[in-house]
């Protein structure tokens, strides 16, 4: 019982029917015991008693002691069928919360997957945002010397004027969609937090399940020796 592991189904039946086959020739090992206890009886009794009394005596130790047998019987099977059951039980709440682990684990895989994608996102962004804060510092410095050399240019300041202003929205539009990349990554890493620590409930939850079918098989096992 120690060596076959509990998830088997197949090594459970085994055990199962090995445990019968064990009951089984206890009871037969019985019932030869007694038959072997009654025939020494009947040699005692034979040198004493006549034949109708020893068939009386041991008629009425034999009935009393086949109502004991089958008392005793009756009590280890419903004993035995109970903690049958148990265990069927225990061994569907283990798959369960095992299949309930499995799960939250993809799905912790699948949020730090996802974190890291962001990330990796997140740092081409700071990367393209730091590029247009270069070329605007660079347009701004071309724009002033530009002012500064001729009042004539107008039309080609106005044009990097428009040049500038187009960087300036597309900087803010980059600047509101890292924020909001930012604000996900937090949300994303505290819902993976909280699949970290229902996956931890769990392990503690399969292993009490684990622990308390172990408990039954051994309670299983006493009871069929005694």
């Amino acid at each position: 019982l120690s060596v076959a592991p509990v998830e088997d189904p197949v090594v459970m039946s085994k055990i199962r029917q090995n445990l019968r086959e064990k009951h089984a020739r206890h009871i037969a090992d019985l019932r030869a015991y007694y038959d072997s206890e009654i025939q020494s009886l009947k040699q005692q009794l034979e040198a004493n008693l006549s034949f109708e009394c020893f068939e009386k005596l041991v008629y009425l130790y034999v009935l009393n002691r086949c109502e004991q047998l089958d008392a005793a019987l009756n009590e280890a099977s419903a004993r035995i069928k109970a903690l049958e059951n148990k265990n069927n039980l225990l061994e569907k709440q283990v798959a369960e919360w095992r299949e309930r682990f499995q799960a939250l684990s993809s799905t912790s895989r699948a949020l730090q997957e996802r974190i890291e994608d962001m990330r990796t996102s997140h740092k081409d962004k700071d990367n393209t945002i730091s590029r247009l804060q270069a070329r605007l510092r660079e347009l701004q410095e071309a724009f002033d010397k530009a002012y500064k050399l001729s009042d004539n240019k107008n039309t080609r300041l106005k044009e990097e004027n428009k040049m500038f202003q187009n960087l300036i929205g597309e900087y803010e539009s980059l600047g509101k969609e890292h924020e909001r990349v930012k604000d996900t990554l937090n949300t994303t890493e505290n819902k993976l937090l909280d699949a970290n620590t229902q996956i931890s409930d769990l392990k503690r939850t399969i292993l009490k399940l684990e622990a308390q079918l172990k408990q039954v098989e051994h309670e299983n096992m006493l009871k069929l020796r005694h």
